[in-house]
């Protein structure tokens, strides 16, 4: 018996309504989004009925829903998140994504969950243990190399997702606690002050500086674009996107690039299958290259690397395009080969290194008139284009078309003709028309009529691989029989696709209750509520310190675990360098010091630190209004 074929799933970011619909338009087998509350994404809140419109939209291509509910909650909090996950299963949610293990011991609806990255899932015993307590897909740890990935996928069924593109945290999800500690805004509670982004000065204990003033924990954005086989055969299932916080336009590029990838991959192995129906045609050509990022690195799936830093900016540079060669009052010239045109935007790092930015107003050959005047700008200075005028028009007008390919057979009936439609998946719908059969006054023209009226199938979500005339004779039926005969056939097979549809199932947890694969946890198992400290206790563990959100840790602990290695960037590796600075390193900004210690057996630098003074009262505050 031959084995199923395994889908592969092209999973997008969703801000809102608009970005979740073009999401699938753009070739997305499913879209996360965030709710009213409890998103992990403060800033980006969706209604219920937004949300119940984006379900009805994706469904009728077969995709998915998904809704993140992974924010830690308080006690107070479990109830409203209780009926928040009603909610949205009623509006036809097909997953939520979950981080608080709280909500396991609550009245969930009978929908699938899905265990977030936030739940820090980096080992066998780990992704075993959600999937025994009834998670069917699972967000893996971005830092992961194939090797662990493969190891992973080998004791587990449940079906494993990966972050493919976009922003990297420096921390193991879940387990960062330095914006709760110095503003009072819990990156678990999706209130992340970015504070990785902001530059520090490394030194030793000795007070000698190695970097100044440099974005030392900000990482290159992730890009799997060139191993998306790898990571299937590896045992990956659903290939996701970060960005619930980026525009359109990058939802467009970015989706539409994985899917042209995605379909490649699906031509050339027949062992994998798409994991929702249409195709997409593009009227672009997408260039991840053109959207947000911070340079692009595949991180640590093929092991450790030097060049993962995002040191000199957290922002957008942009693609080189070429050198100043002259700097007048007004104006400056270029050497470039790239044409550029007016409203595009430039950048450059200026003498002390500081990433400035201007708008061309008028471009004359290589002549560039900025909208306002240069500042800093010196011969010699490289130049990148970080806003591509012409392709973000581009983007900013209809950009693709999903269509479900339909099979069409016209043949007789005793009364008249029938019209059967049958689509990508196998749903059929027959329809039939009483006319008189009547020979046609012109029998040569009557083949080629027909296709062309019956193919005719304009703004809807189909389009006619084939059109099949099963008839004895060369009949004539009238242009308004075809016509009605084919949205007939249509809307009953836009129906006949509802009534098919079937969510994912919800994924029973195995009896009698699993151990968790450890039995003490510390302020990093993120145990905030006591629903959470029960679903542990009912788990094997024996002693549970409450969340770093609690409040309750005054002393210096880690406030991240990373792979990210600062002696490793510096060539200070003990593996590596011949003199060895003793432990530990600091990370200063203004009054705010940071203390670097590092794991050399697991290959992981812990930043560790205080609270800042009076930022608790004013996060839990924050996050109670």
């Amino acid at each position: 018996m031959p084995c199923a074929r395994k889908p592969l799933e092209l999973l997008s970011p969703a801000r809102d309504l608009a970005t979740g619909i073009e999401a699938i338009k753009h070739g997305a087998d499913a879209v996360y989004i965030g709710g009213p509350r409890f998103g992990a994404r403060q800033a980006v809140g969706n209604s219920i009925s937004d949300i119940a419109q984006l379900a009805e939209y994706a469904h009728r291509f077969n995709a998915h829903v998904y809704v993140a509910l992974n924010t830690l909650l308080r006690d107070d909090e479990l109830e409203a998140a209780r009926q928040l996950a009603w909610q949205v299963f009623e509006a036809g949610v097909d997953a939520l994504i979950l981080q608080d293990m709280g909500l396991l011991e609550l009245d969930l609806p009978p929908i699938a969950l899905h265990a977030s990255t936030q739940t820090d899932n980096r080992s066998p015993e780990k992704v075993r243990f959600l999937e025994a307590v009834g998670f069917s897909q699972i967000v893996l740890a971005r830092e992961l190399s194939l090797e662990e990935i493969r190891a992973i996928a080998a004791q587990t069924t449940a079906r494993l997702e990966f972050f493919i593109h976009g922003a990297l945290c420096v921390s193991y999800s879940g387990q960062c606690y330095l914006s709760h500690a110095l503003t009072g805004r819990s990156a678990n509670r999706g209130e992340c002050a970015q504070l990785c982004r902001l530059p520090y000065t490394l030194s030793d204990g000795e007070g000698q500086v190695i970097a100044r003033d440099q974005h030392l924990l900000s990482l290159k954005d992730n890009d799997q674009s060139a191993n998306l086989r790898e990571l299937a055969d590896a045992g990956i299932s659903s290939f996701k996107i970060e960005g619930r916080l980026k525009d359109m336009g990058y939802l467009k590029n970015i989706t539409a690039h994985y899917r042209r990838l995605l379909d490649q991959l699906l031509e050339e192995t027949p062992q994998y299958r798409r994991a929702s129906a249409g195709r997409c045609t593009f009227l672009f050509t997408p260039q991840p290259e053109k959207s947000f990022n911070r340079g692009h690195t595949d991180y640590f799936l093929h092991g450790r690397q030097r060049d993962i830093g995002a040191f000199l900016t957290p922002k957008f540079a942009g693609e080189e395009i070429g050198t100043v060669t002259r700097v007048g009052a007004a104006d400056f010239d270029i050497k470039s080969a790239v044409v550029l045109k007016n409203g595009d935007g430039l950048s450059y790092f200026n003498a002390a290194g500081e990433l400035n930015g201007l708008r061309v107003n008028r471009v004359e050959g290589q002549r560039i008139i900025p909208a306002e005047a240069a500042k800093d700008l010196q011969v010699g200075t490289v130049l990148y284009r970080n806003h591509d005028q012409e392709f973000s028009r581009q983007l900013e007008k209809k950009s693709a078309e999903r269509r479900i390919a339909l099979r069409l057979v016209l043949s007789e009936t005793r009364e008249g003709f029938c019209l059967t439609a049958t689509d990508e998946e196998g749903v059929s719908v027959s329809t039939t028309l009483a006319l008189d059969k009547q020979s046609a006054q012109n029998p040569g023209q009557v083949a080629a009529t027909l296709r062309d009226n019956l193919g005719k199938l304009g703004n809807t979500d189909f389009v006619a691989q084939s059109i099949t005339l099963q008839l004895s004779g060369d009949w004539f039926i009238p242009a308004s029989a075809q016509n009605a005969l084919r949205r007939q056939a249509l809307a009953a097979l836009e129906a006949a696709r509802q009534q098919a549809y079937q969510r994912p199932a919800r994924l029973p947890a195995e009896i009698p209750a699993p151990r968790y694969p450890q039995t003490e946890l510390d302020y990093s198992g993120n145990v905030l509520n006591q629903s959470a400290r029960d679903f542990y206790t009912r788990h094997g563990v024996t002693r549970i310190e409450p969340a770093y959100e609690s409040n309750c840790e005054t002393g210096v602990v880690a406030l991240m675990t990373t792979r990210h290695c600062l002696r490793y960037s510096f060539n200070l590796c003990p593996k590596q360098a011949r003199s060895i600075i003793p432990e530990p390193l600091y990370l200063t900004r203004g009054k705010d010091q940071l203390t670097l210690r590092f794991d050399c057996q697991r290959c992981e630098m812990r930043v560790e630190g205080l609270f800042k003074p009076n930022t608790t009262t004013r996060g839990s505050e924050k996050q109670k209004r």
